[in-house]
């Protein structure tokens, strides 16, 4: 290895290596090319490749935020779930009610509103009101994907637009030149390929990632639902089963108890006083 080291000529060694990087530099498809190419290429076409990217900037950004938000979303509702119905079972409707209040989760507010509503109206009310509300959340988390959608539909027809474009100054430059070679056409033949390229990349990248998001909000959607029905019975139950009911309830005879009493004896007071009289 040393006899090799101390033999290998290293002055032409880095002289080819910099005739490969002077060939690599100047080749089709380096930085220099792609610059010369924009500096030659139609404006109308730049401006479609443009727009092009800006929604694809627009859709990773989407993209990122959903996943953010989406992160955590069924572990944080399961947890609250749990929660809830632990505090359910016992009867302890106080405590599930400040579990949901210290919650983060989307699902506490829908909770919320079914310990809003109870006891103020009929079972039916207080389920149409929990349903509202998981409408309200199911919405939100939708979020800004329509924009995702959008752009896996229209960015397709801005690269037909730009290949449009381009086979428009395919034939201006015959025209101009009254000639019909691939030499005077090629580059805006390559222009308006290009802009077809890139327009259904990102459209089929996006409609892949819209897909997702949709198939995924789906499944949480049913999920959700089944966990709140499941909510609303526990929270009947462990409401009809709270001792405010039967108290009510007990204070109600023993008031009436009371009256009947209260009516029974003035009663037999006016019978004495009339069989004295008479």
């Amino acid at each position: 290895m040393h006899t090799f080291l101390s033999d290998f000529d290293w002055a032409s060694g880095v002289a080819l290596l910099s005739q490969a990087a002077s060939g690599a530099a100047t080749k089709p498809g380096s930085f220099d090319s792609l610059r010369d190419w924009m500096k030659g290429a139609d404006r109308i076409t730049l401006l479609t490749l443009g727009s092009m990217i800006l929604c694809s900037l627009a859709a990773v950004t989407v993209a990122i935020e959903r996943t953010l938000t989406l992160w955590n979303l069924a572990d944080a509702s399961r947890k609250l779930s749990e929660q809830v119905r632990r505090a359910l079972y016992r009867g302890a409707i106080p405590d599930a009610r400040t579990a949901c209040q210290r919650s983060k989760s989307p699902l506490a507010d829908v909770m919320l509103a079914g310990f809003e509503r109870l006891g103020r109206g009929s079972e039916d009310a207080l389920r149409a009101a929990v349903e509202r509300e998981r409408q309200r959340m199911v919405l939100s988390l939708r979020g800004p994907l329509w924009v995702m959608g959008t752009i896996g539909a229209t960015t397709p027809f801005l690269g037909l637009f730009g290949t449009v474009v381009g086979i428009m100054g395919a034939f201006r430059k015959i025209g101009e030149s009254n000639q019909a070679g691939i030499q005077v056409v090629g580059p805006y033949i390559a222009e308006a390929l290009i802009a077809t390229a890139v327009g259904i990349g990102i459209a089929v990248v996006a409609l892949l990632v819209f897909n997702y998001f949709q198939s995924r909000l789906a499944r949480t959607n049913i999920e959700l639902r089944l966990t709140i029905e499941e909510f609303l019975e526990d929270l009947i139950d462990a409401h009809s089963k709270s001792p405010e009911p039967s108290r009510k309830a007990t204070d109600g005879k023993a008031t009436d108890g009371k009256a009947d009493g209260k009516t029974d004896g003035k009663a037999k007071g006016t019978v004495e006083a009339n069989e004295e009289a008479a």
